[in-house]
């Protein structure tokens, strides 16, 4: 008798499914599994097991190497098409059923993998903390006094719970990382335009990419191998020029100095640091380089302190002048700061980010890789009822600067 795998990642499903588990077996497991976590603000829409069982049972014949992600169930962050469920991109009013998939999502049913519904997000992916919502908020799947992240936030939950092997989000300002790392999995942020951003509703268009949450570094990888696409359909897309292999030898680490560490006053947080780094120290051959961020930290303040709002505001203009109540509260309060900036603005804010991009180019020279904290420290649920912008700002420390200076990062 197959023994269902205690988290369904790539590798353990396919060993069941060699060994005679069936893959309307393991989603009658996981309709079993999201019924018992019972947390309603996980999935925006979620798929009718008979529907999807009735997919499964369409699939072709189990081979794992034409199809590498036979079998696999997976979940899509509302602000990205999947043809036939509704696009909410967390705000009822602005809803529409597509007729096409993303590319990225045809490309993961291409492959094999079992779509089980759309999950829940900060309203316009504007946000952090994964509470910007109308619907109910995801419980973090650690300890629910804690926010769950965003503002990819259901598909950060729903993979973290093993209800899915693996789920798409989107990263403009460290959405696919936070959440990732408050929920205790691995979160990945391609390159822009290695993914193809069509059908997914844009934050920053300039900045957006979809982005991966996985069980593991090695699933976040088979994942974004599969979804990476030129696409001449997308303005922004462009070929991958990145594979990946192990640790290279020499690999010089950066780390944040003294002066650059954050975590405001968490000591446990810093604790966790230390002790990241301490294992680090005893796989690698050279001491990591001390950092100082400065440059890094100016970039980040670009994204909400800057013009760059007004991306956001471009990318729902029609709704926010028409209806404005329609929004959350917060959501609407970000968006509408744009109205602060001018054209003159914009350009100002280009060329202060061109110059600090320039001023931060010699780091690369001396490191080929910089680890930094996902956060500088967990937000409890009430605190940021409580104040919405503040620990929201707090935690993308260390993610802002990543998307505007076009960086690949993963959270571990």
């Amino acid at each position: 008798m197959p023994t269902l795998p205690a988290f369904p990642t790539i590798a353990a499903l396919h060993a069941a499914f060699a060994t005679g588990l069936s893959v309307p077996a393991l989603l009658d497991h996981l309709y079993r599994r999201i019924a018992a976590i019972d947390d309603p603000g996980i999935f925006i829409t979620l798929r009718g097991e008979a529907e999807v069982r009735a997919e499964a049972m369409a699939l072709a014949p189990f081979d794992p190497i034409a199809f590498p992600l036979w079998g696999v169930p997976f979940a899509v962050k509302d602000n990205i098409d999947a043809a036939g469920l509704p696009t909410t991109a967390g705000c009822p009013a602005f809803a529409y059923v597509p007729q096409a998939s993303a590319p990225a999502v045809q490309r993961l049913r291409e492959a094999g993998a079992i779509l089980l519904g759309k999950t829940n997000l900060d309203q316009f992916a504007t946000g952090l903390v994964g509470l910007r919502t109308p619907y109910p908020a995801p419980r973090n799947a650690i300890d629910a006094a804690y926010v769950p992240g965003g503002s990819s936030s259901g598909s950060a939950v729903a993979v973290a719970h093993g209800m899915v092997g693996f789920a798409l989000g989107t990263d403009t300002a460290g959405s696919g990382r936070v959440p990732a790392a408050l929920n205790n999995i691995v979160g990945l942020k391609p390159s822009l335009g290695t993914v193809s951003s069509r059908g997914m509703v844009p934050a920053c268009r300039t900045l957006d990419t979809i982005s991966v949450f996985a069980g593991t570094v090695a699933d976040a990888a088979a994942v974004a191998a599969v979804i990476s696409a030129h696409d001449p359909a997308d303005p922004f897309s462009r070929p991958s020029l990145v594979g990946h292999s192990g640790i290279s030898p020499g690999l010089r680490i950066g780390v944040p100095d003294a002066a650059s560490r954050r975590f405001a006053g968490d000591t446990l947080s810093a604790a966790a640091f230390d002790a990241a780094l301490s294992d680090l120290a005893g796989v690698m051959e050279a001491a990591p380089v001390p950092v100082e961020m400065a440059p890094l930290f100016a970039v980040a303040d670009l994204l909400y302190r800057g013009p760059w709002v007004a991306e956001r505001y471009a990318a729902i203009r029609a709704l926010i002048e028409s209806d404005p109540d329609a929004l959350h509260p917060t959501t609407r309060q970000v968006i509408e700061g744009a109205r602060a900036y001018s054209a003159a603005d914009a350009f100002d804010g280009l060329y202060r980010l061109a110059a600090l991009r320039r001023a931060q180019e010699a780091l690369w020279a001396e490191i080929d890789v910089l680890l930094v904290p996902s956060y500088p420290r967990p937000h409890r649920v009430a605190a940021v009822l409580a104040d919405p912008l503040g620990p929201n700002s707090e935690l993308g420390t260390y993610t802002n600067f990543v998307n505007l200076l076009d960086l690949t990062a993963l959270a571990v």
